[in-house]
Formats: structure tokens, sequence, C-alpha cells
């Protein structure tokens, strides 16, 4: 049992879970972008981002994992008030299922909280991510990572730690980006 009172096998179904539906129907994922391996820029249909860093407007960041191929650019707009607020949080790009369903989760937990808040997360997140599947020592932390704790198991492989993260770390850089525009 971890510290939810979840077995590993209820933590596995859970994951198993959560993987399926992001496939599905992965949340915040839209094409926002041209497909800048046209010729002209004009969109092809894919909707695989292929932007470099020097093609990312302010509040966007692209992200590629050379270890399997996942390719993500993440969209961030922050509002203009103070305490600042993520807005608008999307992301297009492919990958293995781990980072499809890892962005798909951030975006439903990032999406509208403070920017403040959204940082916590992304902490929280990449401790979970070093733990090597020993899970947070922390049940608050923990529930505060809702779906993105079934990640857990994720953290026993090295390999795909970096398919997990790929996400967070556009989310972290584009709020970085965006709010440096301000």
């Amino acid at each position: 049992m971890n510290d939810f009172g979840m077995s590993g096998d209820d933590l596995e179904q859970m994951y198993q879970e959560v993987i399926l539906e992001a496939a599905r129907d992965p949340h915040g994922k839209e094409s926002f972008a041209p497909d800048l391996a046209s010729e002209d820029g004009a969109a092809t249909g894919d909707s695989t981002i292929r932007a470099s860093h020097e093609y990312c407007t302010p509040g966007e960041s692209h992200q590629f994992n050379p270890t399997c191929g996942d390719e993500a650019t993440v969209h961030v707009e922050v509002s203009d008030a103070e305490p600042h607020r993520i807005e608008r949080l999307v992301w297009d790009g492919h990958g293995c299922s781990i980072s499809q369903a890892s962005l798909s989760v951030m975006v439903d937990l990032c999406a509208g909280k403070t920017v403040d808040e959204a940082m916590d997360l992304f902490r929280d997140f990449h401790e979970l991510m070093e733990s090597r599947g020993a899970g947070l020592n922390d049940d608050a932390k923990e529930e505060k990572l809702e779906d993105a704790v079934v990640f857990q198991g994720v953290s026993k492989y090295p390999m795909r730690i970096k398919c997990a993260l790929l996400g967070w770390e556009g989310m972290r850089d584009s709020v970085a980006k965006a709010l440096a525009a301000k």
C-alpha cells in the first residue's frame, strides 16, 4: 500500500486508465502553429509541431526528448494582474503514451492556477519523478498531484522520466517567457 491507501496493482490500473484516456482524448492538445518543415510554412494537416526554439513566441517553449523522439510545444498565456494566473495552457506534439498522458494531466492540473501554484505542482511532480518509484513522503503533495501521482511507477525507469517531464519542463519555460514579456 502507498500513502493513498492504494496497492501497487490499484496504482497500476489507475495508471493504465489515465494513459488510455489521454490517448483517446488528450486534454489541451491543440494545433496552434504551422508545420515549419513545409516550404511555405502553411499547415499540412499534420498537427505535429516542428518549430525550433527560434520560432517560439513569448509564452511558448519547444521541448524534444532525443532518447525516444518525444516532441512538444507548450503555449501559456498568463494574466496581467497579480498574482499572475495561467489563463491558457495548450500543447501540440507527438510522442510516446507517457509523454502525451503527462502533458494531458499537466493541463488538467495547472490551467487556471496561479503561476506560483503551477510552479509548486511542477516541483512536486519533478520530486515524484526523482523518487525512483517510492512516491512522495508528503500526503498533501501527493493529493495535490491528483492523477499525476500515477506516474510514480514511471520514476522507476530513468529512461522514461524524461518522457513524463517533457511537457512540465515546457510549461515552466513557457511561463518564464510569458512573464518576461510582460
